[in-house]
């Protein structure tokens, strides 16, 4: 790697050392609204900070993390095969598409959320966790990081690149497009998958059997319940 990128990779990572950690000169609010982009490059530091339980410092989590689950649920939603066909309807135009995305990206984000937060609890509680449910919805809010971070990078690059038909069938981001699109996003999500599970291990300080087996605890109650719905 040529000297430059070296030198600014670790100022980069510098920063997220700093400010994931605790100031005294620093709010517990200001310090969270630092810490949570910091969860990128610096995610033990972050996730390990989960383990305060000061009031203060639990409730200056609430606002970052509910911007994260919103933008993270309209990544979600804007990558369905309803939202590729909106602008298809006459009476969608640019604007009300807008606004479904941030209605419907708000109710994806919370259920998601809180779905995959208890889903969590279980799994950590099955392997041995005293940890509260609280603290796992707060390590998947954190993890969906990249997933949020997907709405400001692929959304723009795919307007750019189609405009408005990038919400409609047969337009020319299908194909090549559409594939390369989809692999992006996919990264994204892997990317929070891998997030989770360094946090689960950080915040309970387990070894990475034990976290990637409450992870799959957690997954197979989520099929346990997917597959309940599905028989009624």
């Amino acid at each position: 790697m040529p000297g430059g990128a070296q030198s600014g990779a670790a100022t980069l990572r510098s920063v997220a050392l700093e400010v994931a950690e605790t100031h005294e000169d620093l709010s517990p609010d200001r310090a969270w609204w630092l810490r949570v982009p910091a969860v990128l490059l610096s995610p033990r530091s972050v996730f390990f900070a989960l383990r305060e339980d000061d009031p203060d410092d639990v409730a200056a989590r609430s606002e970052p993390l509910l911007l994260v689950v919103w933008m993270a649920g309209a990544a979600a939603v804007l990558a369905t095969p309803t939202a590729a066909g909106l602008l298809d309807k006459p009476d969608y135009d640019a604007l009300l598409l807008a606004i479904w995305a941030f209605v419907a990206g708000g109710l994806y984000g919370a259920v998601g959320y809180f779905f995959f937060g208890f889903a969590l609890f279980f799994g950590a509680r099955f392997l041995g966790s005293l940890g509260d449910f609280r603290r796992s919805r707060q390590l998947v809010g954190l993890a969906l990081v990249p997933l949020a971070l997907s709405l400001l990078v692929l959304l723009p690059f795919r307007v750019a690149l189609y405009g408005g038909d990038a919400f409609r069938e047969g337009g020319p981001d299908e194909g090549t497009g559409q594939t390369v699109l989809l692999v992006l996003q996919l990264a994204f999500v892997a990317w929070s998958l891998g997030l989770l599970a360094i946090g689960v291990r950080v915040v309970h300080g387990w070894t990475w059997l034990r976290a990637v087996a409450a992870l799959a605890a957690g997954v197979a109650l989520l099929a346990a319940i997917v597959g309940v719905f599905a028989l009624i």
